[in-house]
């Protein structure tokens, strides 16, 4: 009987002894660490500040014309410039807000244009001697919101959000004719818009950036005054308009006071 008592505990502390191994042999579970949030994953750090300048260029000429099976003897040129600097900081990790002043100029001339719409539709026009020109200043509060696109974070994405308020004087004169006309206007203008882009770090604190317009929410107010300074009219119109504008294509280069990246990659 003793045997058998002895017999029954050897067995149950080897059993309890088994049960124990058999427990610690079990992988132990691990989280998931995807880097979401990795210092490589990061365009931009907390507590940078940035200076940078936007700017465009465009032409028209004659030659641009897609109408010129109804139109003939056309004369026309002109350019539109924007400079725009702007100062940024960034308030968290790929999240930056900040200031941006900008200068724009128009210069227009339309020496001649003919429109002939055909002999069924019985409708033609000619325009000629007109010039164009317009300069405005505008002030913008803007964010944006950069995503990087490789492990070390030289390339990013950003979505960029302004309201930005424009004001600018326009002088439209008409040569056509013996009598010289002449129109000032006074414009104002206000926009909430979409500004996405991309950008790439070129030099360790130097960032070079390509951004598009996609439209936005727009007021435009305009009046109108003859050349002795009396008013002749106004207008004013609001609009929400949402599409690619290869005309509002802006190249920019930013500089990055503070380099918190090449100071990370030093840990």
């Amino acid at each position: 009987m003793q045997r058998i008592v002895i017999l029954g505990l050897l067995l149950l502390v080897s059993g309890s002894a088994f049960a124990q191994e058999s427990v610690s042999v079990l992988p132990k579970k691990r989280r998931i660490d995807r880097q979401i949030n990795a210092p490589e994953n990061v365009f931009g750090y907390k507590g940078e500040f940035m200076l940078g300048l936007t700017a465009s260029y465009g032409t028209i000429s004659s030659e641009d014309s897609d109408f010129m099976v109804y139109l003939a003897n056309v004369n026309v040129d002109g350019a539109l410039t924007t400079v725009k600097p702007f100062f940024g900081y960034f308030y968290r990790d790929n999240r930056c807000i900040g200031l941006r002043l900008g200068y724009q100029y128009v210069d227009g001339n339309l020496g001649n244009l003919d429109l002939d719409l055909g002999e069924q539709n019985d409708i033609t026009l000619n325009v000629s001697g007109m010039e164009m020109r317009s300069d405005s200043y505008s002030v913008a509060l803007f964010h944006r919101a950069y995503v990087a696109i490789d492990p070390k974070g030289q390339f990013g994405l950003f979505a960029e959000i302004e309201g930005a308020a424009q004001m600018g004087t326009s002088e439209f004169v008409n040569n056509a004719g013996n009598t010289m006309r002449y129109t000032k206007s006074e414009n104002l203008k206000l926009k909430i818009g979409f500004n996405p882009g991309v950008a790439v770090y070129i030099f360790p604190s130097v960032c070079a950036t390509v951004s598009v317009g996609l439209g936005g929410v727009q007021y435009t107010q305009v009046e109108q005054f003859d050349e002795a300074g009396n008013p002749t009219g106004q207008r004013r119109a609001a609009k929400m308009r949402f599409r690619l504008n290869i005309a509002d294509i802006h190249f920019g280069m930013n500089i990055h006071l503070w380099n918190k990246k090449k100071m990370a990659r030093r840990y």
